[in-house]
């Protein structure tokens, strides 16, 4: 679970300060250093479910390709806008469902979630081609950053995602190239990796002071001769 940035109490306050007339959306947003579109989202779902409704999620939730896709064309037909769908269904977030809403426009199948732990697992690798790493990372970066999210729709591991996006905001596309026979940086290195290293470092340095030693007693040697 995320930490939040406000408390369920100050979230309700602001919610009953426009329940109460006291400002618009946008100008209790300004005030109060968030974004309309947020404020928004926590006074349909306090509407829809009471003060619950904000309380922080515990665990992530599973939806269907089913479930998904009637959301996705509740709101297509006008019947509720973004943030009343995602209230009334209890969405995790608008951002979720406007995700969807790009996906079923981009003719892109809606698949199941279920949450998988193994995203953040080194098992959950696959080989991909640069092609791929692209589409993924610019796909990530159009939907805030959602590493996990990105992580399963594409089936590979939350560490493949999260490197690929910091190599492409530093160096490009060309971040991105496989790169696999060059030799890595410490900082690119799993804990594995760089235990490897270090080891194959200190045996080299092992070797060059028992060959310092051998020289020192030949040296030692011949001076006695």
């Amino acid at each position: 679970m995320s930490k939040r940035k406000h408390s369920v109490e100050w979230m309700i306050e602001r919610v009953n300060e426009y329940l109460n007339g006291e400002g618009s959306y946008r100008s209790i947003a300004r005030l109060n250093g968030i974004s309309a579109r947020t404020l928004r989202g926590w006074v349909a779902a306090y509407k829809a479910h009471g003060p619950k409704a904000l309380l922080p999620r515990v665990g992530n939730t599973h939806y269907s390709a089913e479930f998904k896709t009637q959301c996705v064309e509740t709101v297509l037909k006008g019947e509720l806008s973004v943030d009343e769908c995602t209230a009334k269904y209890d969405i995790s977030s608008n951002n979720s469902l406007r995700r969807w809403i790009s996906e079923y426009n981009a003719n892109r199948k809606l698949k199941d979630y279920n949450p998988r732990p193994e995203v953040y697992m080194a098992g959950a690798k696959r080989t991909t081609t640069i092609e791929e790493r692209i589409e993924i990372v610019k796909y990530c970066m159009d939907h805030n950053r959602d590493y996990k999210g990105t992580a399963a729709y594409f089936s590979v591991s939350y560490s493949q995602v999260y490197s690929w996006v910091k190599k492409y905001i530093a160096q490009g596309e060309e971040g991105l190239a496989d790169k696999r026979g060059c030799r890595k940086s410490d900082d690119e290195l799993d804990e594995v990796e760089r235990l490897k290293r270090e080891n194959a470092r200190l045996m080299r340095l092992l070797k060059e002071k028992d060959m310092a030693v051998q020289l020192l007693k030949k040296a030692k040697e011949f001076e006695r001769k």
